[in-house]
C-alpha cells in the first residue's frame, strides 16, 4: 500500500512536464485530463497515508515537492500559452510563497519545531482552489470560452489571497516560536 501511495506522488512529478508540453502544443483536453488526475492523486495520497497510518518521511518530503513541481509547470505553461502577465505575476507570487514556506519548514525542522509549519486546513483549501483555477483555465482554453477563462482567473486571484495568508500565518508562527525559544 505504501508503494501505491508513493506512486501517486510520483505521478504528479512525472505528469508535470507532460502537462507543460500538452498545454504548449495546444492539446488542452489531454492537459486537462492529466492535470485532473494529478489533482486527484494529491488528495488520495494524503488521504490514504493518514487513513492507513502510512505516513513516511519520504512521503512527507516528496508530496509538497510534487505539488510545487506541478504548480510550477502549470504556471509556466499557462503563462506562455495565454501570453498572460496576470497568470505570470500571480503565479510568481504563489511560487515565492511556496519557496518561502519551504525555507520556513527547513528552519523549523532544524529547530525541532515542525508544528509551526504543519499543514493547515486553510492550506489544503488553498491547494484545492489553485488546482481548480488551473483546471478552469485549461478547460476554458480547451472549449475556447472567455467566461470560463475569466472565472479561472478569478479563482486564481482568490487562491493567491489564501496563498499569501497561509504563508503569512506560517511566518508568524515560526518567528514567534523562534523568539520564545531565544528568551
Amino acid at each position: 500500500m505504501n508503494f501505491f501511495i508513493q506512486s501517486l506522488t510520483y505521478l504528479r512529478i512525472i505528469a508535470s512536464p507532460i502537462i507543460f508540453l500538452l498545454v504548449i502544443l495546444g492539446l488542452y483536453g489531454w492537459a486537462f485530463i492529466l492535470t485532473f488526475l494529478g489533482a486527484i492523486s494529491d488528495f488520495w495520497d494524503g488521504y490514504l497515508a493518514r487513513r492507513y497510518n502510512l505516513e513516511s518521511t519520504i512521503g512527507s518530503i516528496l508530496d509538497p515537492i510534487a505539488d510545487k513541481i506541478l504548480l510550477t509547470f502549470l504556471i509556466l505553461s499557462l503563462s506562455l500559452a495565454m501570453s498572460s502577465s496576470f497568470v505570470s505575476f500571480v503565479g510568481g507570487l504563489m511560487l515565492i510563497r511556496e519557496f518561502w514556506v519551504s525555507a520556513l519548514r527547513d528552519i523549523n525542522a532544524r529547530e525541532n519545531n515542525e508544528s509551526a509549519t504543519k499543514v493547515t486546513f486553510l492550506a489544503k483549501i488553498k491547494t484545492f482552489i489553485q488546482l481548480t483555477a488551473f483546471l478552469m483555465l485549461i478547460f476554458g482554453l480547451h472549449i475556447n470560452n472567455f467566461l470560463v477563462i475569466l472565472l479561472g482567473k478569478f479563482f486564481l486571484f482568490a487562491s493567491l489571497i489564501i496563498t499569501l495568508q497561509t504563508g503569512f500565518g506560517y511566518t508568524v508562527k515560526t518567528f514567534n516560536s523562534l523568539k520564545s525559544r531565544i528568551k
